[in-house]
Order: C-alpha cells, then sequence, then structure tokens
C-alpha cells in the first residue's frame, strides 16, 4: 500500500544543512518510489514549492523548484477539495489537530494510503485508521 509523503519528509531531500536526514528521506522515497508506493497531495506540493524557495537555510532557485514540483506532481496526488477540507475540519476538531496537519490525513486516506510519513505528528499513533510514522525517529 501506498505511503503518504508529507511536505517535511520531501524537503530533505533538498536541505543540505541536515545531511543525516536528507540521506534517510531520500533512502526512503526511492525505496518507495521503486514500489509505486509514493502518495502526495496538492497542499504537500504547495508547502514544498514555498518551503524550497524561502524557508530553507540554502533556498532552491524559484526555476529549479518549480522543475521538481513538476516532477512531484507526476507522482499519485489527491485533490484536495471542499469535502476534504470539511473532513479536515472535522478531524481537526475530532483529535485536536491543526487543521493542515488534519488535511494531510484525511488526503492521505482519501488516496488509500496505509501510512503517514511525517515529522510533524506523533511517531506510532493511528489516526483516522492511518499510521504515523516519523522516519527520522529514533527507536
Amino acid at each position: 500500500m501506498s505511503a503518504f509523503f508529507d511536505t517535511n519528509i520531501l524537503v530533505y531531500l533538498f536541505d543540505s544543512s541536515s545531511p543525516e536526514k536528507r540521506h534517510r528521506a531520500r533512502d526512503l522515497f526511492r525505496e518507495r518510489a521503486a514500489r509505486d508506493e509514493v502518495l502526495l497531495s496538492v497542499q504537500v506540493l504547495q508547502e514544498l514549492y514555498v518551503t524550497l524557495t524561502r524557508k530553507l537555510a540554502r533556498p532552491v532557485r524559484a526555476d529549479r523548484a518549480e522543475r521538481l514540483v513538476r516532477s512531484f506532481a507526476a507522482l499519485p496526488v489527491v485533490a484536495i477539495d471542499a469535502e476534504l477540507v470539511l473532513a479536515a475540519v472535522a478531524l481537526s476538531r475530532r483529535n485536536q489537530l491543526s487543521l493542515w496537519d488534519a488535511l494531510i490525513v484525511v488526503a492521505a486516506k482519501a488516496g488509500g494510503a496505509s501510512e503517514v510519513l511525517s515529522e510533524d505528528l506523533q511517531s506510532g499513533q493511528i489516526i483516522a485508521g492511518l499510521r504515523v510514522v516519523n522516519p527520522f525517529a529514533t527507536t
């Protein structure tokens, strides 16, 4: 089954200031992509562009960031519509999540993912039937 990649995991693919996380993110992405197990959402694509161009210690040039986002857009991407936003609002209230984290979870569920790979949510937690995995957590 697919793994939903939160923005923060993708950002590490290009963040030279965190070499260990960069290496782990690259290995994980390659492994999942080779098995066609990568799922993203429109929200992730938007956040990725902004983070790459504005929030990294060494930002990515806008033209390169656009090419990267275009390449990720070729993967399975869940569109965000009003129905998903409303489901995220309900999940946010029910589970005391930020709306943005809840939108990640409902998009992952809508896309048929079995897990959410994220550094922002509590690793091991089950939300809406999806397991949260922080690939950088030490066990």
